[in-house]
C-alpha cells in the first residue's frame, strides 16, 4: 500500500515536472516569432538550442526501458524537448543567412546524433543489465545536465520568472528522483537547485542597483540600450555609424 501511494505521488510530481520543463522549453518562442517576422536571426546564437538538444537526447536514452525502467515521464518531456529544439533549430537554419553558420549547425547536430548513436550501441551491446546501462548513461546525463544548469550563471540577470521556473524545475525533478532514490537524476538536479538559488540571490541582491544605474545611463545623451544594439542588423549598424560620423 505504501509503495502504491509513493508510486502515485512520484507520478504526480513527474507530471508537474513535465509541465514546468515544457514551459522552459517553449520560453524562447517569442524570440523565434521575432526571427520569422524579421526573416533574420540578427545577433542570436544557436548554441543554447544545440546544447538543449543534446541534453534531451541523452535523457531520452536514459529513460528507455532497456536502460532505466519505469522512466516514462523522463522520455515524454525530453522527447517533446527534442521536437521543440528541432523546430527552433530549423527556423534558425532557414533564417541565419550565413552559409558558414549553417555548416556549423549541421556539423554540431551530426556530431550530437553520432555521439548518441555510438553511446546507445555501446551500452546496449556491451552491457547486459539495466543497472550497468543506467550507470553508464546516467553519468553522461549528469555531466550534460549540470552544464545546462550552470550556463545561466554566465549571465548576471536572466528574466526573473525564467529564473524562478528554472529553480522550480530543478527542485521538482530532485523530489522526483528521491521516490525512489535515483542518484543520476538527484545529483544534477540538486546542483541545479543550488545554481537556481544562486541566480535568484544575485537577482535580489543586485537588481535594484543595476536597474538604477541603467536608468541613469539611459538618460544620458547619446546612450544606446543594449537590447537595441543587439537587435540591429549589420546593415543598420553600418548606416547608424555613418550617420554619427557625418554629424561629428
Amino acid at each position: 500500500m505504501v509503495f502504491a501511494h509513493l508510486n502515485l505521488l512520484r507520478k504526480i510530481v513527474g507530471i508537474i515536472g513535465n509541465f514546468i520543463a515544457l514551459c522552459l522549453f517553449l520560453s524562447p518562442t517569442p524570440t523565434f516569432v521575432r526571427i520569422v517576422k524579421k526573416k533574420s536571426v540578427e545577433e542570436y546564437s544557436p548554441i543554447p538550442y544545440l546544447a538543449t538538444l543534446i541534453n534531451c537526447l541523452v535523457w531520452v536514452l536514459y529513460g528507455l526501458p532497456t536502460v532505466h525502467p519505469d522512466s516514462t515521464l523522463v522520455i515524454t518531456i525530453n522527447g517533446t524537448g527534442i521536437l521543440i529544439e528541432i523546430v527552433f533549430l530549423t527556423i534558425f537554419f532557414v533564417y541565419c543567412g550565413r552559409q558558414k553558420q549553417r555548416l556549423i549547425i549541421s556539423a554540431v547536430i551530426a556530431a550530437e546524433t553520432a555521439f548518441i548513436a555510438i553511446l546507445a550501441v555501446l551500452v546496449l551491446t556491451l552491457q547486459h543489465t539495466t543497472e550497468k546501462r543506467t550507470m553508464s548513461v546516467g553519468i553522461v546525463c549528469c555531466v550534460f545536465n549540470v552544464m545546462m544548469y550552470a550556463s545561466p550563471l554566465s549571465v548576471m540577470f536572466m528574466p526573473f520568472w525564467l529564473s524562478v521556473a528554472g529553480f522550480l524545475n530543478a527542485g521538482v525533478w530532485t523530489i522526483y528522483a528521491l521516490m525512489p532514490f535515483d542518484p543520476f537524476m538527484a545529483i544534477p538536479n540538486g546542483i541545479g537547485c543550488l545554481f537556481g538559488l544562486a541566480q535568484l540571490i544575485l537577482y535580489g541582491a543586485y537588481y535594484k542597483s543595476t536597474k538604477r544605474i541603467m536608468a541613469e545611463r539611459e538618460n544620458q545623451p547619446g546612450y544606446v540600450g543594449l537590447s537595441s544594439a543587439i537587435a540591429r542588423t549589420g546593415s543598420e549598424k553600418t548606416a547608424n555609424t555613418n550617420q554619427e560620423l557625418n554629424n561629428v
